[in-house]
């Protein structure tokens, strides 16, 4: 099963978006990485790294960011883990976390979450 990485700036964030993935998507293999080491806001790269690693396997990890340096710190991490299957996810953090995790269970592999993602990316709440 894919993983899956939730990114923010915010350990409260990341945790609350990862709570309610598990609403829908109970079985579904989410880590968060937020906020810094000491508890206050920023993007850690042990921290996502850790979560990248205790999420991996053969299928794969998505990671959902929620912006800025977060963005940048996970790049610098999915270099640094050079010829892992990670991938980064362009959409809103938290429709792209429920998406990911309901596509993730369901068995769908890395590119058809991607592709998921994309729709998630544009559509409209009303």
């Amino acid at each position: 099963m894919v993983g899956v990485v939730i990114v923010s700036h915010s350990c409260h964030l990341a945790e609350s978006v990862a709570e309610f993935t598990a609403v829908m998507a109970s079985d579904a293999k989410v880590a968060c990485a937020g906020g810094m080491e000491d508890g206050s806001f920023g993007t850690s790269f042990e921290k996502i790294h850790a979560a990248v690693e205790s999420v991996y396997s053969d299928d794969g990890v998505l990671i959902l960011m929620d912006l800025g340096s977060a963005v940048m710190t996970t790049e610098m991490v999915i270099e640094a883990m050079e010829g892992r299957k990670i991938r980064m996810a362009d959409c809103p953090l938290v429709e792209g976390a429920v998406q990911a995790t309901i596509c993730a269970v369901s068995g769908m592999d890395l590119d058809g979450i991607l592709a998921a993602l994309r729709e998630v990316k544009t559509a409209s709440k009303f």
